[in-house]
């Protein structure tokens, strides 16, 4: 075999000893057509997320991450396990990428460790990874290698098994072969828009154009600051993330189950106990969710989100949690619960 096909080889090798089980390869010389990028940050749609304007250049030209790349390797990590039982009451809704350990740990810790270990096997190796917070397209990269294809939701989907994968993707500085992209991928959505016409709160504007300052995914983990309150009875019950535009998706019916086992549900993070969460001093809700996403809204980022959904819930008996949510330092919580408790009233 040629140098490339053997480090080839020892990729997919390595991938598959460490639990990366989907594993494509692209090649990356010419860059990325990132018109559709360009069109979403023109027109703000980027909302408060600074860093996709920042990143913009490194994300079409993987050249200024690793000089010389010269292929992607994509891999894939299926996520997908049943939601729990709901319980009712006073308990807003998680999506499920959420309910286990945080993912940029595991897949990172992984990742850190094929690094070492290909260095090891090839020590003249370059190479470059990121699971989602460095500049990098994953999705482009995963459409290209065959891994999927981007679907109107704007969600990397693999036909017939769903979209509950995480994505990562490293670059290295030496040709692989190629695996084919999906033949006609238009054609797995084809009229379908379900994800399109479900969205509680209208973000996406057409087919692959999502507007992330209308997202319930993004209002409920990157947002800071006030919710627009015309958008808060769209959230209903999400109190973190939001899957609705891929439980929708026919590829979703019947998700393969994830062999990850720190990706399973822990107790109580599926569906937020949400009187406990607001009653509960910041300190506490921070420590309660160590190692977990749902620390990235923080805590005043996650009783905003829990006061909203109890006023969507409407049940009187969340009135002790919001009144004690109202005289919260911050005035972010406060105003929420505030307008959960005028919502009560009604």
């Amino acid at each position: 075999m040629s140098r490339e096909e053997t480090i080839a080889a020892q990729i997919r090798r390595r991938c598959a000893e460490l639990g990366f089980l989907r594993t494509r390869f692209c090649a990356v010389e010419e860059g990325l057509d990132i018109g559709h990028y360009d069109a979403f940050l023109a027109q703000g749609r980027q909302a408060g997320m600074g860093w996709m304007v920042r990143g913009r250049d490194p994300r079409q030209d993987p050249g200024l991450l690793l000089p010389g790349a010269r292929a992607a390797v994509v891999l894939g990590v299926d996520y997908a396990w049943p939601r729990p039982p709901d319980p009712g009451g006073l308990t807003g809704m998680v999506a499920r990428y959420a309910w286990g350990r945080d993912y940029h740990n595991l897949v990172g810790k992984r990742l850190r460790r094929l690094a070492r270990i290909l260095r090891e096997d090839q020590p003249e190796l370059g190479l470059y990874w990121g699971v989602d917070s460095r500049p990098i397209l994953e999705r482009a990269w995963a459409e290209r290698a065959g891994l999927g294809y981007i679907g109107k939701n704007c969600c990397i989907i693999l036909p017939g098994q769903g979209s509950f994968l995480f994505l990562a993707v490293f670059f290295v500085d030496v040709e692989l072969p190629a695996d084919p992209p999906l033949a006609d991928a238009a054609r797995h959505c084809g009229s379908c828009r379900r994800c399109l016409d479900l969205c509680p709160t209208e973000a996406f504007i057409d087919a692959h154009q999502l507007d992330a300052r209308r997202c319930i995914s993004y209002l409920t983990i990157e947002h800071r600051g006030p919710i627009p309150e015309e958008l808060r009875p769209g959230m209903g019950r999400w109190v973190f993330g939001c899957d609705l535009c891929q439980e929708v998706c026919p590829h979703n019916h019947n998700p393969p189950l994830s062999p990850e086992l720190d990706l399973s549900p822990r107790p109580g993070q599926a569906w937020l106990e949400l009187d406990r969460l607001l009653l509960e001093e910041d300190e506490v809700v921070e420590r309660c969710f160590e190692g977990s996403p749902l620390r990235r809204p923080g805590a005043i980022g996650l009783k905003r989100n829990a006061a909203i959904v109890l006023g969507n819930i409407g049940d009187p008996a969340a009135e002790r949690c919001l009144q004690h949510a109202r005289s919260h330092a911050d005035p972010v919580v406060s105003e929420a619960a505030s307008w959960a408790l005028e919502r009560l009233s009604r």
